[in-house]
């Protein structure tokens, strides 16, 4: 062996081996922590629904009485979870995750809760890449606008109704930004058209597991 190349050898070992301690422990810290942050986004979420479906309207455990549903009305065409809230086993509210896709900085997902009468619990925003100080209105952190949902329907105001003021429909724009207020308007109109047209298989019974 060249006794220049004798050195180089011994420290691509050495790297080696470090490489592979550190994937080793990276993992292990991964498997460790794994169900810390899973737990963590398990309580993020149920804080979120229940900021619109009061708990004391409900008994069931919404996050795992859930349904998986695809449909364009939702903004989506892979399937995307339905939380479902129930009281001594009749329905109450279902939660629904659509996206609006037509923000100005992209897709805006969402928190929708209809109850059962196809009215309106409330909306939330769960993530947005929209501008700062023109589109981010749409945070409940940032401003009101997004509270107005809550207790509106198909019927109230009627569909026809269902866009922002520039459009000639009901709801306000902000200041220098329509796209963005419209694409959640619209978001949320598609999803009662959805409620409203799947309201059976949404809050079809749970499925119970077979006994071995």
């Amino acid at each position: 062996m060249n006794r220049k190349q004798h050195p180089v050898i011994v420290a691509a070992f050495i790297l080696g081996v470090f490489s592979v301690v550190g994937t080793g422990l990276v993992s292990m810290v991964f498997r460790h922590t794994e169900p810390l942050i899973e737990a963590n986004e398990r309580a993020t979420l149920l804080r979120s629904i229940e900021a619109l479906v009061p708990p004391d309207s409900f008994d069931n455990d919404p996050l795992t009485d859930t349904i998986e549903l695809a449909d364009p009305l939702l903004g989506v065409r892979q399937p995307v979870p339905i939380y479902r809230a129930r009281k001594a086993g009749k329905p109450v509210t279902a939660v629904l995750s659509p996206i609006a896709p037509d923000g100005y900085n992209g897709a805006i997902r969402l928190l929708v809760a209809v109850r059962y009468d196809g009215s309106l619990a409330g909306v939330r925003v769960l993530s947005h890449k929209e501008t700062p100080g023109l589109g981010d209105p749409i945070d409940e952190h940032k401003s009101d606008w997004i509270l107005q949902f809550a207790g509106l329907s198909l019927q109230d105001p009627p569909e026809p109704r269902w866009g922002v003021k520039k459009d000639g429909g009901d709801f306000d724009q902000f200041t220098g930004a329509t796209i963005t207020p419209r694409a959640v308007v619209q978001a949320v109109r598609k999803t009662l058209q959805f409620f409203r047209d799947n309201r059976d298989i949404v809050f079809a019974p749970p499925q119970q597991e077979e006994t071995p």
